[in-house]
């Protein structure tokens, strides 16, 4: 920043302090300043004897899960609902009786108003930590519009800058372009979730082609998001360049395993070796595919344990896919009985157990064999 901006933008700041403290110690802004307070005392009390009822009716209510969270928000909130009513009536009460428009009890009921339906109205993003931050910014910037201070606040940022090269990064450009991409980058995952469910209910494509489309359009849409977010601010596309071949580097020896599993499932979902539903065996883990992501698939065992698989070694590896091109599976059941039994009648009320299972196909029933004499019991399979 120069110096002779510092020294303007001192200047102005002791000429709005001095400004400040003159209003203030005015007997019709103490007088203000004092409804506002009485008012505030007011919403607290009412906010005491009501709460009880409010909150029995609130539970009756039946409604969509954004609608009701946002009437839950309300509920919480009941305190500035009150207070916001109270000066609503004030400043009503000041404009009959001829006050400015902007007026101390005018300028606290905007500020309380838009931090009242900003809060509530933020309650639909269903993550708390960006709720809040959003709910933050936006009454920050409300804020700053009530009180006339977009412009003074604007050309502070915009004079606290550094320069690199021929480009020059000021603070206000850093806020815009987080709040712009942040924005893209929020609307571009709300239009990847609703395409990739689309594709996810066709039936006309493989459950492969389901996940290779989905995934692809969900990069597509974010790397697009983040093109128009930085022209958007007006960052110089080409100064990306540089960024790329650096960032090409880094992925080349720091990310080479990450890169790796991302080609990898990319090579999976195009030659359709696996698919979601398959049952596979890879090294001593057996089970069904749950789902296949970008960096690993998803393999749950028999016993309910959920395996996380690289990518990369279902490339490298061999893999057994039982269902690759037939869906039938043979499972092999292994057990004893006495010497006593009768080896032909075990074997009959073998194969009837197993017909009785729903899963078990009828055109290929099962077989049981006898596969040994063990040191208490015939084994069979």
């Amino acid at each position: 920043m120069d110096s002779q901006m510092l020294q303007q933008l001192g200047v102005q700041a002791s000429d709005w302090a001095n400004s400040a403290l003159q209003f203030f110690y005015q007997p019709s802004t103490l007088a203000q300043i004092a409804a506002i307070a009485i008012c505030a005392l007011l919403a607290f009390a009412l906010d005491r004897l009501t709460r009880g009822p409010i909150k029995a009716q609130a539970r009756r209510i039946r409604a969509a899960p954004s609608l009701l969270r946002i009437i839950v928000a309300l509920r919480r909130r009941m305190k500035l609902v009150y207070f916001v009513f109270g000066l609503w009536l004030l400043t009503l009460a000041d404009t009959a009786a001829g006050g400015p428009r902007s007026s101390v009890i005018s300028v606290v009921f905007n500020l309380s108003l838009a931090y009242l339906v900003i809060t509530v109205a933020s309650r639909i993003l269903r993550n708390r930590l960006v709720a809040r931050i959003v709910a933050i910014g936006a009454w920050i910037l409300a804020a700053l519009s009530i009180l006339d201070w977009v412009d003074p606040v604007s050309r502070g940022l915009e004079a606290t800058a550094i320069d690199i090269g021929s480009s020059r990064i000021s603070a206000l450009l850093v806020i815009k372009a987080v709040v712009v991409l942040a924005l893209t980058f929020w609307l571009a995952s709300i239009a990847g979730n609703f395409l990739d469910t689309r594709i996810k209910r066709s039936e006309e494509l493989t459950p492969a082609l389901r996940v290779l489309i989905g995934k692809l359009l969900k990069v597509g849409l974010v790397f697009v998001a983040c093109i128009v977010g930085l022209a958007a601010v007006g960052v110089d596309l080409t100064a990306l360049t540089v960024l790329s071949g650096a960032l090409g580097v880094g992925l080349g020896f720091g990310l080479q395993k990450v890169v790796s599993n991302f080609i990898s499932g990319i090579i999976i979902l195009t030659d359709r070796s696996i698919k979601p539903g398959d049952t596979i065996s890879l090294g001593e883990t057996f089970g069904w595919i749950r789902e296949l992501r970008a960096r690993f698939v998803s393999v749950i065992t028999r016993d309910g344990k959920e395996y996380l698989i690289p990518n990369e070694d279902f490339i490298t590896n061999q893999v057994i896919n039982w269902s690759f091109s037939n869906d039938l599976v043979r499972i092999d059941v292994t057990f004893g009985v006495s010497y006593d039994s009768d080896p032909h009648e075990v074997t009959r009320i073998a194969k009837e157990a197993t017909a009785s299972v729903g899963r078990v196909v009828a055109e290929k029933p099962a077989v049981c064999w006898l596969t040994g004499f063990g040191d208490s019991s015939l084994d069979f399979v």
